[in-house]
């Protein structure tokens, strides 16, 4: 094994062995490096390219500008790329690269193949949507602004999609084979095991996706695993411990405040996932009779689905908490929104009602429509129960701005900005320690990647102190590591 001060950077083209007993492994960091988006990672292993998620870059503009660069390695010389969960940040690419000459397979959980149709559709069609508003209303600096992909990109890349069993080992080829383990998070979210068996040795490559909090109601905790010759980790809480507390209460509080300034409560949550954590305990508010019932509107097409297909693969899984999951979300005063002209109704509701809609971070989707009529209303309350990334307007709301940016137009803030902590879909540090911890030796190598600066470090500083381990990595956007020289 090379030391740390040994790693090379490597252009990462394909490898041209000394001999023909030993093989090398190479790893370029792509994405998530030192910030929450954009999960792409580049293995060279022997003559074999696979890339670990394809994520979009999302947040800082300096990000988003990097989904329209050249990408930095030959689409048509990556055999297979591998995905750990279907939120944009790790899916949200794959268009993109199909269109610049991808065609290998994307391998994913069965449940994730079921999310990816309806995530990147969605994403498209924002992308499509944004583009021709910003044409109408003149913001872009473009004469004809292009949205990064379509929906007819979409379509193209879907047939490259292979759903696979968690907890069962595949072959990607002869000398590599894949496990997926539960990673928490959202349905469908793994760990990614991967085995590779060289001429004298065998090493595991271990990549945790994004880990989730063992506190879910609705998600088995994630897997805890024993063995990695070099793990990749995410970061996104590292340093941050999230309180506990009744999150029933603190949830019924929020919404009793909110009513009590005679408005409306705006949840922005993230389609997949929160939107359905939130149902999960609105419904649990009912049945322990803590409030009465009153409306909620679930405004997201893409949530509508979302919550369909989790109860489908939350009662398929044997090992699932919820086996029979078919009732877990709906109640009598929920309403689905699909139309935009229901959509656009909710803007009459001036007081006691709850509307949850995406983007969790107020990036895009139907929430941007609703906080343009209601940021500027006193009476209504703006909820917020997800991480919100920097640059985000989640973000700059929950800063304090007077006023936010949104279709062209500043818009004040006079509503009530509030922030509940408790709902993080991530593993905080003390969650990403246990899973560590349960490392029955340390690796030779750990990357952390999938965190802000500051959270990478705290990690960072707690696995070398608190467990021991040498070689703790924190990798550059685009650098690039020897892994193992020969094996």
């Amino acid at each position: 094994m090379l030391a740390y001060k040994q790693y090379l950077p490597c252009n990462l083209l394909p490898l041209n062995l000394t001999d023909n007993q030993t093989m090398q492994i190479l790893f370029k960091c792509l994405g998530a490096a030192q910030t929450v988006t954009g999960s792409k990672y580049i293995l060279d292993i022997d003559n074999f390219r696979l890339m670990v998620d394809c994520g979009l870059f999302q947040g800082l503009k300096e990000l988003r500008l990097r989904n329209r660069e050249l990408f930095p390695v030959e689409p048509d010389t990556i055999d297979a790329i591998v995905l750990t969960h279907a939120h944009i940040d790790h899916i949200g690419y794959l268009p993109r690269l199909y269109k610049q000459g991808f065609r290998g397979t994307v391998y994913c959980t069965e449940a994730t193949a079921d999310l990816i149709p309806m995530m990147l559709k969605d994403s498209a069609k924002l992308q499509e949507e944004e583009a021709t508003y910003a044409a109408k209303k003149g913001y872009s600096k473009h004469s004809m602004p292009l949205p990064l992909y379509t929906v007819k990109d979409v379509e193209d890349v879907l047939p490259l999609i292979a759903g696979v069993p968690v907890r069962t080992d595949f072959d990607l080829r002869d000398n590599i084979s894949l496990r997926y383990e539960d990673a928490g998070h959202i349905v469908g979210a793994a760990s990614l095991i991967l085995t590779v068996q060289g001429e004298y040795q065998q090493k595991k490559i271990v990549f945790s996706g994004d880990l989730g909090s063992s506190r879910d109601p609705l998600l088995n905790p994630p897997t805890l695993l024993e063995e990695a010759d070099c793990l990749i980790v995410e970061s996104t809480y590292g340093g941050r411990v999230v309180p506990t507390a009744d999150v029933l209460e603190a949830l019924a509080q929020e919404i009793e405040s909110a009513f009590a300034e005679d408005g409306c409560l705006l949840i922005p949550a993230f389609a997949l996932g929160r939107t359905q954590n939130m149902l999960y305990y609105i419904k649990k508010i009912f049945q322990t009779r803590r409030l009465k019932p009153f409306p909620v509107y679930v405004d997201s097409p893409m949530a509508i689905e979302a919550t369909c297909l989790y109860a489908k693969h939350l009662a398929l899984d044997e090992q699932s908490k919820h086996c029979d999951a078919n009732d877990l979300f709906h109640f009598p005063s929920l309403h689905y929104c699909l139309e935009v002209a229901e959509s656009k109704r909710i803007n009459d509701i001036r007081s006691g009602a709850v509307i949850i809609s995406a983007s969790g971070m107020a990036t895009g989707g139907r929430i941007v429509h609703h906080l343009y009529n209601r940021l500027h209303r006193p009476q209504d309350t703006v909820l917020f129960v997800g991480y919100q990334a920097e640059g985000t307007r989640g973000k700059r709301l929950l800063a304090g701005e007077t006023e936010i940016k949104m279709l062209g137009e500043y818009v004040p803030v006079k509503c009530r900005i509030r922030e509940l902590p408790y709902f993080s879909a991530h593993a905080d540090h003390d969650g990403l320690m246990h899973w560590l911890g349960a490392f029955q030796s340390a690796p030779k190598m750990t990357f952390i990647t999938h965190g802000e600066k500051e959270s990478a470090k705290a990690l960072k500083n707690a696995i070398e102190t608190q467990l021991h381990w040498h070689n703790v990595i924190i990798p550059e956007y685009m650098e690039s590591f020897i892994l193992f020289d020969r094996i």
